[in-house]
């Protein structure tokens, strides 16, 4: 079970969680602020008690504690209960004089980990974090699952073949059967006439996720271009006023924002020098941008947490939205960050559809470690951060990676347990 308190007003560093200055006199007038979106959580704490073997029991003891959770900690905060009903007294948008007969050592506490803060006093690390994150207005839910579900130095595949579950097999021998593929309806179904196959029918039978690349073929800049053309730059642009311009492009976004960013990892496209980029929609142009000493096939196994099949693509091509465009319109919103996911999810498919048109495998990704793509590209993850990473490039001439492709429209079919990857 999970608290919120105040749900609807509701680049990472190495913060000090402890730099707040305790000589801070902790007068009367002292006025503070709770941050603004704060979760409680119950937890269960299991520890071994050789007192309590001794005396006949199982030796483990369980202790309840409070734990709170908040988008601009680095982890989570361990509290009693005077402390959790300090923090339930103290108001997050207004300054207020210090709550009369409170303990000076949990009010001390919960200003070191920065889950208060004092009017006036310098900002430490925690409290300017939590300053940026009221810049943005999200919905106080969608913070907590954005920051809690991104990954860092994960490889999915390696966890994957360890469980077993790496396979369609492995997934039903493990798991037993997944719901059904369709499901159940009420009464017969009126069915529909068929149309007449055309050759755009064909090209959409032809899309599979690619998890084979030719490694040794460049893609040509053209056809990347291309592909950037048709699925991100700017088709028009609509102008309110000079501070207050309005894109249009070639997939739907919520309010016709287009929050989404895209940043390129290039391995192997003729003309274009490997590195990491960032695509301008206005200009159609891609912009250099700074690295480290890692190279991009090390750096693109890392942003696709291990998925070797598709580190290989020529180039990678990363979706992060900028959360502020979006939420000036849907402020506080409980949809707004379903919106933001939708809006990538536009891209990719886009993008993989225009691929396949230009005879390229591709694929789109959600298993990603953001973190690192965030500290690589200097993101800062309530402001700017990745949701998917596709990927584009040519097919390989033989299939060594399995590939979910049931119809034989790119493979010869043989006789395998799949993965299913869309």
């Amino acid at each position: 079970m999970i608290i919120g308190l105040h749900l609807w007003r509701s680049r990472p560093t190495h913060w000090n969680t402890r730099c707040f200055p305790f000589w801070l006199p902790m007068h009367d007038t002292l006025h503070l602020r709770r941050c603004r979106t704060l979760y409680l959580e119950p937890r269960q704490q299991t520890s071994f008690d050789l007192r309590a073997l001794v005396s006949g029991g199982t030796g483990m003891t369980l202790r309840s504690v409070w734990t709170a959770l908040a988008p601009h900690l680095p982890a989570p905060v361990e509290l009693n209960e005077s402390q959790v009903l300090l923090l339930g007294r103290l108001d997050p948008e207004r300054w207020e004089p210090r709550p009369a007969g409170e303990d000076d050592s949990d009010l001390r506490y919960l200003l070191a980990h920065g889950l208060v803060q004092a009017q006036g006093a310098d900002r430490d690390a925690l409290a300017e974090r939590e300053a940026q994150l009221r810049q943005v207005p999200w919905w106080g839910p969608a913070a907590m699952l954005h920051w809690q579900g991104r990954w860092q130095g994960q490889d999915s595949v390696k966890a994957l073949e360890s469980a077993g579950l790496h396979t369609a097999a492995g997934l039903r021998a493990h798991l037993g059967p997944p719901p059904p593929a369709l499901a159940p309806h009420a009464g017969e179904p009126r069915h529909l006439p068929r149309q007449p196959e055309e050759a755009f029918d064909r090209s959409l039978r032809e899309r599979s996720t690619c998890r084979n690349f030719d490694t040794a073929q460049p893609l040509p800049l053209a056809e990347l271009s291309r592909l950037l053309q048709r699925t991100l730059a700017e088709t028009g642009r609509q102008v309110v006023e000079e501070d207050a311009v309005f894109l249009k492009k070639n997939v739907p976004s919520a309010g016709g924002l287009h929050p989404t960013e895209a940043y390129l990892l290039v391995q192997h496209v003729e003309g274009l020098q490997a590195g990491l980029y960032h695509y301008d929609p206005a200009s159609h142009g891609v912009s250099a941008l700074p690295s480290d000493a890692r190279s991009m096939a090390e750096l693109a196994a890392l942003f696709t947490a291990g998925q070797h099949w598709f580190a290989d693509a020529p180039v990678l091509i990363v979706l992060a939205p900028r959360f502020a465009r979006t939420y000036w319109k849907y402020r506080h919103h409980p949809k707004a960050y379903r919106a933001v996911i939708l809006d990538v999810g536009h891209i990719s498919q886009l993008l993989l559809t225009c691929a396949t048109e230009q005879g390229l495998g591709a694929f789109v990704t959600a298993a990603i470690n953001e973190q690192d793509i965030e500290q690589v590209l200097g993101m800062d993850p309530m402001q700017l951060s990745p949701l998917a990473v596709c990927g584009v490039g040519w097919r390989a001439q033989q299939m060594s990676t399995s590939e979910f492709d049931p119809g034989g429209q790119v493979w010869t079919p043989v006789l395998t347990a799949e993965p299913p990857s869309g």
